[in-house]
């Protein structure tokens, strides 16, 4: 079989710090390179030593799905992943690996929706939700002022005047096609925000938060993510933060 290492370029930085809780997915390209596994095959043979716990899937060929069944479809019906040989199901793996939980509530809202609405030429409003949380989400648990600046795009006050106060924030990527970007960064890769209280059960906090009635609404709140402090050397300039193609007025909506 292809090792992975081949086929997922450019290659990945572990050291970058969005990629900390997900350090344990260099294991899956050593394990893939040295015994020529495909992607799905270093998935599958992960150890816990870095996840939460073991996923509630397998890591299948893609192939495996059949021509006309929805991808989330096929997941819920056989708890199995379809991965192919590349960067975005690598990282969407080891999402499965680090928030298994959520991935299983994000598949199982989607399949029932497709249960209930078929599939449609344009996603239904919880759909499209469940599609940008699963590919461009990022979990924020932060002090209320730096919330507050997100919520009102006050990019001044969020990254300068209360720039030490990310010291007391935690912001975790949860979308998988969101890091497969930042692999080639550049200023203008932006999150869509997911608020979450203070709390250590980061997983439990999220599963409460992800109703169909609340995701419909999409409360997600743009973050160009290189901004945070610590995460990109160019932001130390304070210039950093004048680029108002990227740091837009908040009538501009996401990114």
């Amino acid at each position: 079989m292809s090792s992975p290492i081949a086929l997922c370029t450019p290659p990945v930085d572990w050291l970058q710090p969005w990629l900390a809780p997900y350090r344990f997915g260099e294991q899956t390209s050593d394990k893939a390179r040295q015994n020529g596994l495909s992607v799905a095959g270093g998935l599958n043979v992960l150890d816990a030593n870095g996840p939460v716990s073991k996923p509630p899937v397998r890591f299948v060929p893609s192939t495996a799905l059949p021509a006309g069944e929805a991808y989330e479809a096929f997941i819920h019906r056989t708890q199995s992943v379809p991965t192919r040989d590349n960067l975005h199901d690598l990282f969407n793996g080891l999402v499965w690996w680090r928030f298994p939980q959520t991935k299983k509530r994000l598949n199982e809202l989607q399949a029932a929706e497709i249960a209930a609405q078929g599939i449609q030429q344009v996603r239904g409003r919880l759909r499209d939700a469940l599609t940008l949380f699963d590919e461009n989400a990022a979990l924020l648990q932060a002090p209320a002022a730096l919330a507050e600046a997100l919520q009102r795009r006050d990019w001044q006050a969020l990254f300068i005047t209360h720039r030490l106060l990310w010291s007391e924030a935690n912001l975790t990527l949860f979308g998988h096609a969101l890091m497969e970007k930042l692999v080639a960064p550049r200023k203008g890769i932006t999150a869509h925000v997911w608020l979450l209280p203070p709390g250590d059960d980061l997983e439990g906090l999220l599963l409460d938060s992800l109703r169909p009635e609340v995701l419909v609404r999409k409360p997600f709140l743009p973050l160009p993510v290189l901004g945070v402090p610590g995460w990109w050397p160019e932001n130390e300039r304070p210039d950093f933060y004048n680029d108002a193609s990227v740091f837009r007025a908040s009538h501009c909506g996401l990114l």
